[in-house]
């Protein structure tokens, strides 16, 4: 590369091989590695969790601007236990990018001064909006939601849907009014039971929870938790929720809300690279968060429930999504407690 430079030199003059030299700096300074600490709040085989890994993984093997991604993740952790992790790996100097996958600004604002080159990440609701270099990540699935209230609508022979929720947060509640919001589109005078069993992960109060609504009625019930079986052991319709569950429960998982983090991790590079390149962080004050025209959410397949779903509710339910990708049609984002 020097006898290289040497022979332009020649040729181009001083200014032009400071010109060159500055290239061949700026490409070595180009970075060619990313490595993210992840803090769990949840296990790896519940659904928030275990999207995020996944989209890593097909990234890992997409490498978003000529980058090897790698990354660690902890146990679920909370409290002074998160925030020590967060320091052990802001310390060590091997991580650049700290992702606090769930509501750690509270830890994040006390170390993020501290160490301003590093970019955190948090994700989801419960989180402050600290700036600087923490960015803050939604996940928004009220569109997938409202198709699947559709097939409610269409599917319900009592009248009444049911959702089993886990806490009354507004990227919750998006959710849920969504849902009956299509459900109500296709039967205005649907009725609906909604409970909230105050835990991300308690499957068998919620497999309770479940169990009271189907006896009040319900005969299609919108699962946000992980707990199939009172579908299954009633044999009514049900959806899952984040990820595609179909394989836990075939016969009773008609599809579900999903969600990727992939454009949500390319729009992390692309403000980390900003910052490699000179720029200042500047962490949004309000969460981002990516809509189904952006791949940030979708429905999953019918699987075995392709056959017995009527073609003209299928072609219904695709003709909306393609209005949602379009923008023809917008689903009213409401986050108000449902009743």
């Amino acid at each position: 590369m020097t006898n290289t430079i040497t022979r332009r030199t020649a040729i181009l003059g001083s200014a032009g091989a400071l010109l060159l030299s500055g290239l061949v700096r700026s490409f070595a300074d180009t970075p060619k590695t990313l490595k993210l600490a992840i803090i769990l709040e949840s296990r790896t085989d519940v659904g928030w969790s275990s999207t995020l890994l996944d989209s890593l993984e097909h990234l890992k093997q997409e490498k978003p601007e000529g980058l090897e991604i790698s990354w660690e993740y902890t146990d679920p952790l909370w409290g002074d236990d998160a925030e020590n992790a967060m320091r052990f790996y802001a310390e060590s100097g091997e991580y650049n990018i700290i992702w606090c996958h769930g509501r750690y600004s509270d830890q994040v604002k006390k170390l993020n001064a501290e160490f301003p080159d590093l970019m955190f990440v948090v994700t989801g609701s419960g989180n402050l909006p600290v700036g600087a270099n923490q960015y803050w990540i939604y996940k928004r699935l009220h569109e997938p939601s409202y198709l699947l209230g559709m097939l409610a609508g269409h599917t319900t022979k009592s009248g009444m849907v049911g959702v089993v929720g886990t806490f009354a947060a507004d990227d919750v509640n998006d959710q849920i009014n969504a849902f009956f919001d299509g459900a109500k589109s296709i039967r205005p005078d649907i009725q609906h039971r909604l409970s909230f069993i105050g835990s991300w992960s308690d499957n068998a109060l919620a497999a309770e929870h479940a169990n009271v609504q189907i006896a009040a009625g319900a005969d299609v019930v919108f699962m946000l938790t992980d707990n199939f079986k009172p579908c299954q052991e009633h044999k009514i319709m049900c959806f899952a929720n984040i990820n595609d569950q179909n394989k836990v429960a075939p016969d009773a998982i008609a599809s579900s809300a999903l969600i990727n983090w992939q454009p949500d991790v390319k729009w992390i590079i692309a403000e980390w690279l900003k910052h490699k390149a000179g720029g200042q962080f500047s962490g949004n004050a309000e969460p981002r968060w990516f809509s189904m025209a952006e791949g940030g959410t979708d429905i999953a397949p019918y699987y075995d429930f392709d056959g017995k779903i009527p073609q003209a509710v299928k072609d219904e339910i695709a003709a909306k999504r393609q209005d949602i990708m379009s923008g023809k049609f917008v689903v009213p984002l409401d986050t108000a407690e449902v009743k």
